[in-house]
C-alpha cells in the first residue's frame, strides 16, 4: 500500500534519504569516508530542519519500502536568494520509476505547500519539459545553467 508521510513522522528513513540525496546530488568522487562524511551532515541538517515552517521533506512509502522523495526548502543554491520557498529534491528510486510516483510526491507536496499558507513555489531544473506537467511555469535562465519555474498554487 503507497501512503506519504512527512519525514518528521517516519525518522528511521532520514538516513536512506541522505544517503540517496547524497549519491543523486552529491560529488560522486568522494572516498567512502568523505561520502559518510556528507551523508552524516545531512541527516544532521534534516534534523535541524524539522520544525522550520519554510522546510519539508515527505517520503512516499510501499508497504514500509522508501519508493521516493520530494522537499520544500527555504532557499535552493545562491542563485536567486530573493525567492522562497522552493519545490526541491524529488526523487523516484530507479526501480520505481515509470509509474506514475512523481505525481504522488508532486500533489503531495504542493498540497503541502498550500497548508502552509504559500501561494507559490520556485524550483530550478536542467530537464526539459518535465516540471510542465506539474504546472510549472518558465520565469528565466539561471547562471547555473539550469532554468527557474515557478508553480502558483
Amino acid at each position: 500500500m503507497l501512503h506519504v508521510y512527512n519525514i518528521k513522522d517516519k525518522p528511521e528513513y532520514i538516513e536512506e534519504v541522505a544517503v540517496l540525496t547524497q549519491r543523486e546530488w552529491g560529488d560522486k568522487s568522494l572516498s567512502e569516508d568523505e561520502f559518510r562524511i556528507r551523508v552524516n551532515k545531512k541527516i544532521h541538517k534534516i534534523y535541524s530542519l524539522l520544525d522550520n515552517p519554510y522546510y519539508c521533506k515527505l517520503i512516499l512509502l510501499h508497504n514500509d519500502v522508501l519508493v521516493g522523495f520530494i522537499s520544500i526548502f527555504e532557499y535552493d543554491g545562491n542563485e536567486r536568494l530573493d525567492l522562497k520557498p522552493w519545490y526541491a529534491t524529488m526523487f523516484v528510486k530507479e526501480e520505481f520509476r515509470g509509474n506514475g510516483y512523481s505525481r504522488i510526491l508532486n500533489d503531495a507536496i504542493l498540497d503541502e505547500a498550500r497548508r502552509r499558507g504559500f501561494s507559490r513555489l520556485y524550483l530550478k531544473s536542467d530537464l526539459i519539459n518535465y516540471y510542465e506537467k506539474f504546472g510549472a511555469k518558465y520565469i528565466e535562465d539561471l547562471s547555473n545553467g539550469e532554468k527557474l519555474y515557478y508553480i502558483e498554487l
